[in-house]
Protein backbone atom coordinates (compact mmCIF):
# COMPACT_ATOMS: atom_id res chain seq x y z
CA UNK A 1 0.00 0.00 0.00
CA UNK A 2 1.90 3.40 -0.89
CA UNK A 3 2.16 5.98 1.50
CA UNK A 4 -0.65 8.22 -0.60
CA UNK A 5 -3.05 5.18 -0.30
CA UNK A 6 -2.44 5.27 3.23
CA UNK A 7 -2.81 8.63 3.36
CA UNK A 8 -6.10 8.21 1.68
CA UNK A 9 -7.58 5.29 3.89
CA UNK A 10 -7.13 7.95 6.82
CA UNK A 11 -8.28 10.54 5.79
CA UNK A 12 -11.69 9.13 4.96
CA UNK A 13 -11.77 7.07 7.97
CA UNK A 14 -14.82 8.32 10.64
CA UNK A 15 -12.20 8.15 14.21
CA UNK A 16 -15.00 8.41 16.01
CA UNK A 17 -16.02 11.97 18.63
CA UNK A 18 -12.94 13.13 20.15
CA UNK A 19 -10.54 10.22 18.21
CA UNK A 20 -6.85 11.83 17.29
CA UNK A 21 -5.95 11.18 13.94
CA UNK A 22 -2.18 10.84 13.27
CA UNK A 23 -2.04 13.33 10.89
CA UNK A 24 -3.73 15.69 12.88
CA UNK A 25 -4.10 15.68 16.47
CA UNK A 26 -7.07 17.68 17.22
CA UNK A 27 -9.73 16.79 14.04
CA UNK A 28 -12.58 14.57 14.66
CA UNK A 29 -12.89 13.72 10.88
CA UNK A 30 -15.61 11.97 8.92
CA UNK A 31 -15.76 9.68 6.17
CA UNK A 32 -16.90 5.65 5.80
CA UNK A 33 -13.55 4.64 4.67
CA UNK A 34 -14.16 3.80 1.68
CA UNK A 35 -11.74 3.81 -1.11
CA UNK A 36 -12.35 5.20 -4.61
CA UNK A 37 -12.78 2.56 -6.97
CA UNK A 38 -8.96 3.58 -8.89
CA UNK A 39 -7.27 3.08 -5.34
CA UNK A 40 -9.17 -0.13 -4.55
CA UNK A 41 -8.32 -0.98 -7.37
CA UNK A 42 -4.28 -0.98 -6.76
CA UNK A 43 -5.09 -1.96 -2.95
CA UNK A 44 -6.67 -5.17 -4.93
CA UNK A 45 -3.27 -5.21 -7.02
CA UNK A 46 -1.14 -4.88 -4.50
CA UNK A 47 -2.83 -7.83 -2.76
CA UNK A 48 -2.32 -10.21 -5.80
CA UNK A 49 1.41 -9.51 -5.40
CA UNK A 50 1.89 -12.16 -3.42
CA UNK A 51 -0.84 -14.61 -5.04
CA UNK A 52 -0.45 -17.44 -7.39
CA UNK A 53 -3.83 -18.74 -8.89
CA UNK A 54 -5.28 -15.04 -8.51
CA UNK A 55 -3.02 -13.35 -10.76
CA UNK A 56 -3.05 -16.61 -13.46
CA UNK A 57 -7.23 -16.37 -13.00
CA UNK A 58 -9.62 -14.56 -14.17
CA UNK A 59 -10.69 -11.40 -12.15
CA UNK A 60 -13.95 -9.81 -12.05
CA UNK A 61 -14.45 -6.41 -10.09
CA UNK A 62 -18.14 -6.68 -9.14
CA UNK A 63 -20.04 -3.46 -8.48
CA UNK A 64 -22.48 -5.78 -6.77
CA UNK A 65 -22.54 -8.73 -4.14
CA UNK A 66 -23.56 -11.41 -6.79
CA UNK A 67 -23.11 -11.07 -10.51
CA UNK A 68 -24.46 -14.07 -13.37
CA UNK A 69 -21.69 -14.15 -16.33
CA UNK A 70 -22.72 -15.43 -19.97
CA UNK A 71 -21.75 -18.26 -21.27
CA UNK A 72 -22.16 -19.28 -24.70
CA UNK A 73 -21.11 -22.75 -25.71
CA UNK A 74 -21.78 -25.23 -29.19
CA UNK A 75 -22.03 -29.15 -29.54
CA UNK A 76 -19.94 -31.35 -31.12
CA UNK A 77 -19.94 -32.47 -34.90
CA UNK A 78 -22.87 -29.87 -35.90
CA UNK A 79 -21.72 -30.33 -39.84
CA UNK A 80 -23.69 -32.56 -42.08
CA UNK A 81 -23.28 -33.63 -45.31
CA UNK A 82 -24.70 -31.38 -48.05
CA UNK A 83 -26.36 -33.14 -50.91
CA UNK A 84 -27.95 -31.65 -54.12
CA UNK A 85 -30.51 -34.51 -54.50
CA UNK A 86 -31.59 -34.59 -50.91
CA UNK A 87 -32.93 -31.28 -50.18
CA UNK A 88 -34.36 -30.18 -46.36
CA UNK A 89 -37.54 -28.63 -45.47
CA UNK A 90 -38.25 -26.54 -42.80
CA UNK A 91 -41.18 -27.83 -40.95
CA UNK A 92 -41.43 -25.89 -37.88
CA UNK A 93 -40.84 -27.88 -35.19
CA UNK A 94 -38.12 -26.54 -32.68
CA UNK A 95 -36.01 -25.66 -35.63
CA UNK A 96 -36.22 -29.03 -37.33
CA UNK A 97 -35.70 -29.91 -41.05
CA UNK A 98 -37.12 -32.99 -43.18
CA UNK A 99 -35.86 -34.23 -46.04
CA UNK A 100 -38.02 -35.91 -48.85
CA UNK A 101 -37.41 -39.14 -47.12
CA UNK A 102 -39.02 -37.86 -44.10
CA UNK A 103 -35.68 -37.85 -42.51
CA UNK A 104 -35.56 -35.32 -39.63
CA UNK A 105 -32.76 -32.86 -38.50
CA UNK A 106 -32.10 -30.97 -36.06
CA UNK A 107 -30.73 -27.53 -36.42
CA UNK A 108 -27.66 -27.12 -34.86
CA UNK A 109 -28.17 -23.87 -32.09
CA UNK A 110 -25.74 -22.17 -29.73
CA UNK A 111 -26.61 -22.94 -25.95
CA UNK A 112 -26.82 -20.12 -23.48
CA UNK A 113 -25.95 -20.27 -19.72
CA UNK A 114 -25.44 -18.22 -16.75
CA UNK A 115 -22.51 -18.86 -14.32
CA UNK A 116 -23.53 -17.32 -10.48
CA UNK A 117 -20.69 -15.73 -9.04
CA UNK A 118 -21.16 -14.70 -5.12
CA UNK A 119 -19.28 -12.72 -2.68
CA UNK A 120 -18.84 -13.41 0.78
CA UNK A 121 -17.63 -10.58 2.91
CA UNK A 122 -14.02 -11.10 4.93
CA UNK A 123 -12.58 -8.86 7.67
CA UNK A 124 -8.57 -8.25 8.61
CA UNK A 125 -7.74 -6.66 11.69
CA UNK A 126 -4.50 -5.26 13.00
CA UNK A 127 -3.46 -2.93 15.26
CA UNK A 128 -0.16 -0.85 16.19
CA UNK A 129 0.76 1.11 19.71
CA UNK A 130 1.83 4.57 19.52
CA UNK A 131 5.09 3.47 20.80
CA UNK A 132 5.99 1.13 18.01
CA UNK A 133 5.55 4.06 15.75
CA UNK A 134 7.34 6.53 18.06
CA UNK A 135 10.57 4.57 18.76
CA UNK A 136 10.81 2.21 15.50
CA UNK A 137 13.71 2.94 13.44
CA UNK A 138 11.63 3.64 10.03
CA UNK A 139 9.58 6.34 11.80
CA UNK A 140 6.33 6.79 10.25
CA UNK A 141 7.34 4.71 7.51
CA UNK A 142 6.36 1.40 9.81
CA UNK A 143 2.95 2.52 9.56
CA UNK A 144 2.96 1.96 5.53
CA UNK A 145 5.25 -1.09 6.30
CA UNK A 146 3.31 -2.76 8.22
CA UNK A 147 0.24 -1.57 6.07
CA UNK A 148 1.79 -3.20 3.09
CA UNK A 149 2.92 -6.96 4.85
CA UNK A 150 -0.95 -6.79 5.85
CA UNK A 151 -2.31 -6.32 2.33
CA UNK A 152 0.35 -9.39 1.60
CA UNK A 153 -1.41 -11.42 4.45
CA UNK A 154 -4.83 -10.83 3.22
CA UNK A 155 -4.40 -11.73 -0.38
CA UNK A 156 -2.32 -15.30 0.90
CA UNK A 157 -5.54 -15.81 3.12
CA UNK A 158 -7.64 -14.95 -0.01
CA UNK A 159 -5.71 -17.56 -2.22
CA UNK A 160 -5.94 -19.78 0.95
CA UNK A 161 -10.14 -20.12 0.68
CA UNK A 162 -10.30 -19.45 -2.74
CA UNK A 163 -8.64 -23.24 -3.46
CA UNK A 164 -9.27 -24.46 -0.06
CA UNK A 165 -12.48 -23.29 0.92
CA UNK A 166 -15.08 -25.90 2.11
CA UNK A 167 -18.49 -23.87 2.46
CA UNK A 168 -19.30 -25.78 5.51
CA UNK A 169 -17.90 -25.78 9.26
CA UNK A 170 -16.28 -22.69 10.95
CA UNK A 171 -13.12 -20.39 10.68
CA UNK A 172 -12.21 -18.89 7.28
CA UNK A 173 -12.16 -21.71 4.71
CA UNK A 174 -16.11 -21.81 5.67
CA UNK A 175 -16.59 -18.90 4.17
CA UNK A 176 -17.50 -20.46 0.26
CA UNK A 177 -16.72 -23.70 -1.65
CA UNK A 178 -13.48 -23.27 -3.20
CA UNK A 179 -12.00 -24.15 -6.08
CA UNK A 180 -11.03 -27.43 -5.15
CA UNK A 181 -14.43 -28.33 -3.78
CA UNK A 182 -16.45 -27.10 -6.69
CA UNK A 183 -13.77 -29.30 -9.19
CA UNK A 184 -14.43 -32.47 -7.47
CA UNK A 185 -18.35 -32.03 -7.33
CA UNK A 186 -18.52 -30.61 -10.79
CA UNK A 187 -15.76 -31.59 -13.02
CA UNK A 188 -14.03 -34.59 -14.09
CA UNK A 189 -12.13 -36.40 -11.21
CA UNK A 190 -9.37 -38.90 -11.56
CA UNK A 191 -8.66 -40.98 -8.47
CA UNK A 192 -4.86 -41.17 -7.98
CA UNK A 193 -5.17 -43.70 -5.67
CA UNK A 194 -2.19 -43.15 -3.20
CA UNK A 195 0.11 -42.67 -6.80
CA UNK A 196 3.33 -40.34 -6.04
CA UNK A 197 3.52 -37.55 -8.87
CA UNK A 198 4.78 -38.87 -11.84
CA UNK A 199 3.87 -39.30 -15.77
CA UNK A 200 1.19 -41.48 -15.37
CA UNK A 201 -0.69 -38.66 -13.37
CA UNK A 202 0.01 -36.35 -16.08
CA UNK A 203 -1.47 -38.50 -18.85
CA UNK A 204 -4.33 -39.79 -17.19
CA UNK A 205 -5.37 -36.25 -17.00
CA UNK A 206 -4.63 -35.27 -20.54
CA UNK A 207 -6.50 -38.26 -21.47
CA UNK A 208 -9.44 -37.43 -19.69
CA UNK A 209 -9.69 -34.06 -20.73
CA UNK A 210 -12.07 -33.91 -23.67
CA UNK A 211 -11.00 -33.69 -26.81
CA UNK A 212 -12.46 -30.44 -28.17
CA UNK A 213 -10.58 -28.71 -25.49
CA UNK A 214 -6.91 -30.38 -26.72
CA UNK A 215 -7.65 -28.11 -29.81
CA UNK A 216 -6.16 -25.46 -27.34
CA UNK A 217 -3.84 -27.48 -25.50
CA UNK A 218 -1.18 -25.32 -25.49
CA UNK A 219 -3.23 -22.62 -23.38
CA UNK A 220 -4.08 -25.76 -21.00
CA UNK A 221 -2.18 -25.79 -17.62
CA UNK A 222 -1.22 -28.01 -14.49
CA UNK A 223 -1.71 -26.43 -11.15
CA UNK A 224 -0.19 -28.22 -7.88
CA UNK A 225 1.23 -27.95 -4.67
CA UNK A 226 5.35 -27.08 -4.06
CA UNK A 227 5.78 -30.80 -2.63
CA UNK A 228 4.29 -32.50 -5.78
CA UNK A 229 6.63 -30.18 -7.71
CA UNK A 230 9.19 -31.19 -5.70
CA UNK A 231 8.56 -34.49 -5.99
CA UNK A 232 8.01 -34.19 -9.95
CA UNK A 233 11.72 -32.87 -10.00
CA UNK A 234 13.22 -35.08 -7.94
CA UNK A 235 12.19 -38.15 -10.21
CA UNK A 236 13.10 -36.19 -13.07
CA UNK A 237 16.70 -35.86 -11.53
CA UNK A 238 17.07 -39.40 -10.72
CA UNK A 239 16.03 -40.42 -13.91
CA UNK A 240 18.56 -38.20 -15.54
CA UNK A 241 21.24 -40.44 -14.47
CA UNK A 242 20.17 -43.48 -16.07
CA UNK A 243 20.13 -41.50 -19.62
CA UNK A 244 23.16 -39.79 -21.91
CA UNK A 245 23.26 -35.73 -21.99
CA UNK A 246 21.81 -35.88 -25.89
CA UNK A 247 18.18 -37.48 -24.41
CA UNK A 248 18.12 -34.75 -21.33
CA UNK A 249 18.45 -32.22 -23.84
CA UNK A 250 16.13 -33.68 -26.10
CA UNK A 251 13.45 -33.60 -23.11
CA UNK A 252 14.35 -29.46 -22.19
CA UNK A 253 13.35 -29.24 -26.40
CA UNK A 254 10.20 -31.01 -25.96
CA UNK A 255 9.40 -29.52 -22.78
CA UNK A 256 9.09 -32.39 -20.56
CA UNK A 257 12.16 -31.51 -18.31
CA UNK A 258 12.31 -27.57 -17.07
CA UNK A 259 15.96 -25.70 -16.21
CA UNK A 260 14.49 -23.54 -13.46
CA UNK A 261 14.52 -24.15 -9.31
CA UNK A 262 10.51 -24.70 -9.60
CA UNK A 263 9.96 -21.12 -7.56
CA UNK A 264 6.27 -20.16 -6.33
CA UNK A 265 4.34 -19.65 -9.73
CA UNK A 266 6.45 -20.82 -12.05
CA UNK A 267 5.94 -23.27 -14.88
CA UNK A 268 8.73 -25.25 -13.30
CA UNK A 269 8.47 -28.62 -15.21
CA UNK A 270 6.45 -29.43 -18.78
CA UNK A 271 4.49 -32.47 -18.83
CA UNK A 272 3.84 -34.22 -22.49
CA UNK A 273 4.53 -30.27 -22.86
CA UNK A 274 1.92 -28.50 -21.00
CA UNK A 275 3.18 -26.14 -18.14
CA UNK A 276 3.01 -27.00 -14.84
CA UNK A 277 2.32 -24.04 -12.33
CA UNK A 278 3.58 -24.41 -8.47
CA UNK A 279 0.69 -22.93 -6.52
CA UNK A 280 2.08 -23.01 -2.86
CA UNK A 281 -1.29 -23.08 -1.13
CA UNK A 282 -3.00 -25.98 -3.06
CA UNK A 283 -3.09 -28.30 0.00
CA UNK A 284 -1.18 -31.27 0.51
CA UNK A 285 -1.73 -32.94 4.18
CA UNK A 286 -5.19 -34.40 3.24
CA UNK A 287 -5.19 -37.97 4.34
CA UNK A 288 -6.75 -39.57 1.49
CA UNK A 289 -9.87 -41.18 1.00
CA UNK A 290 -9.31 -44.72 -0.88
CA UNK A 291 -9.12 -48.20 0.75
CA UNK A 292 -5.97 -48.39 2.54
CA UNK A 293 -4.96 -44.24 2.54
CA UNK A 294 -1.29 -43.47 4.36
CA UNK A 295 0.47 -40.37 3.96
CA UNK A 296 0.02 -36.83 3.13
CA UNK A 297 -1.72 -36.31 -0.36
CA UNK A 298 -2.70 -33.17 -2.65
CA UNK A 299 -4.19 -32.67 -5.67
CA UNK A 300 -3.04 -32.03 -9.80
CA UNK A 301 -5.63 -29.69 -11.76
CA UNK A 302 -5.86 -29.64 -15.32
CA UNK A 303 -7.48 -26.38 -17.19
CA UNK A 304 -7.12 -23.46 -18.56
CA UNK A 305 -6.12 -20.34 -15.85
CA UNK A 306 -9.34 -18.32 -17.39
CA UNK A 307 -11.62 -21.17 -15.90
CA UNK A 308 -10.55 -19.41 -12.74
CA UNK A 309 -13.08 -16.68 -12.24
CA UNK A 310 -12.40 -14.51 -8.96
CA UNK A 311 -15.22 -12.10 -7.78
CA UNK A 312 -14.00 -9.11 -6.32
CA UNK A 313 -16.08 -6.62 -4.76
CA UNK A 314 -14.71 -3.46 -6.30
CA UNK A 315 -15.23 -1.58 -2.64
CA UNK A 316 -12.08 -2.04 -0.20
CA UNK A 317 -13.17 -0.63 3.29
CA UNK A 318 -10.51 0.03 5.43
CA UNK A 319 -11.26 1.60 8.99
CA UNK A 320 -8.82 3.49 11.28
CA UNK A 321 -9.67 3.85 14.86
CA UNK A 322 -7.01 5.75 17.86
CA UNK A 323 -7.58 4.29 20.90
CA UNK A 324 -6.36 6.27 23.29
CA UNK A 325 -6.96 4.23 26.55
CA UNK A 326 -5.08 1.62 24.99
CA UNK A 327 -2.79 4.40 23.03
CA UNK A 328 -2.71 1.79 19.78
CA UNK A 329 -4.27 2.89 16.19
CA UNK A 330 -6.55 0.32 15.30
CA UNK A 331 -7.34 -1.02 11.61
CA UNK A 332 -9.53 -3.16 10.10
CA UNK A 333 -10.14 -3.91 6.42
CA UNK A 334 -13.34 -5.37 4.71
CA UNK A 335 -13.47 -6.82 1.20
CA UNK A 336 -16.32 -9.47 -0.22
CA UNK A 337 -14.95 -11.72 -2.31
CA UNK A 338 -16.49 -15.40 -4.48
CA UNK A 339 -15.52 -18.00 -6.91
CA UNK A 340 -16.61 -19.91 -10.06
CA UNK A 341 -15.36 -22.25 -12.29
CA UNK A 342 -16.80 -21.16 -15.87
CA UNK A 343 -16.83 -24.50 -17.49
CA UNK A 344 -16.42 -27.75 -15.51
CA UNK A 345 -15.95 -29.89 -18.80
CA UNK A 346 -12.95 -28.02 -19.36
CA UNK A 347 -11.32 -28.86 -15.71
CA UNK A 348 -9.83 -32.10 -14.81
CA UNK A 349 -8.77 -32.78 -11.19
CA UNK A 350 -6.53 -35.60 -9.89
CA UNK A 351 -7.26 -36.29 -6.45
CA UNK A 352 -5.22 -38.32 -3.82
CA UNK A 353 -1.96 -37.89 -5.21
CA UNK A 354 0.72 -38.93 -2.76
CA UNK A 355 3.00 -36.79 -1.49
CA UNK A 356 7.26 -37.46 -0.60
CA UNK A 357 7.87 -40.46 -2.76
CA UNK A 358 6.27 -42.96 -0.54
CA UNK A 359 4.89 -45.85 -1.78
CA UNK A 360 1.54 -46.07 -3.16
CA UNK A 361 -0.60 -47.89 -5.67
CA UNK A 362 -2.30 -47.70 -9.30
CA UNK A 363 -3.98 -45.12 -10.63
CA UNK A 364 -7.96 -45.61 -9.93
CA UNK A 365 -11.10 -44.51 -11.25
CA UNK A 366 -12.25 -41.33 -13.43
CA UNK A 367 -16.01 -40.16 -12.20
CA UNK A 368 -17.29 -36.94 -14.46
CA UNK A 369 -19.93 -34.45 -12.96
CA UNK A 370 -23.14 -34.05 -14.42
CA UNK A 371 -22.24 -31.08 -15.73
CA UNK A 372 -19.31 -32.09 -18.32
CA UNK A 373 -19.02 -34.36 -20.87
CA UNK A 374 -20.08 -37.96 -19.77
CA UNK A 375 -21.56 -36.76 -16.95
CA UNK A 376 -22.01 -39.11 -14.39
CA UNK A 377 -20.32 -41.98 -15.81
CA UNK A 378 -16.96 -44.02 -14.42
CA UNK A 379 -13.99 -45.28 -16.23
CA UNK A 380 -11.51 -46.96 -14.97
CA UNK A 381 -7.52 -46.86 -16.06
Amino acid sequence: MSNELLQKVIDTTNIGSGGVNASDDTATLSGNGLLYPDQANRFLDYMWDATILAKAARTIRMRSNTTEIDRVSVGQRIMTVAQEDNPRDFVGASGTYENENSTTFTAAGATFSKVSLTTRKLRLDWELSSESLEDNIEGADLEDHIARLMATQAGNDIEDVLINGTGTGSGLLSAFAGFRKLALDNAHVVDGNGAGLDKNVFNAAIKTMPRKYKQRRNQLRFFTGSNLVQDYLYNLTANAGSVNPFDIASGVIRGDVAANDGGPGTTTPFAFGIPVINVPLMDETRAGDYSGASGLHGDVHLTFPQNFIIGIKRDVVVYRLFQPKKDTIEYTLFIRVGCAVENYDAHVIVKNVKVAGTAGGELGSTTHGAHVTGGNSTYTY
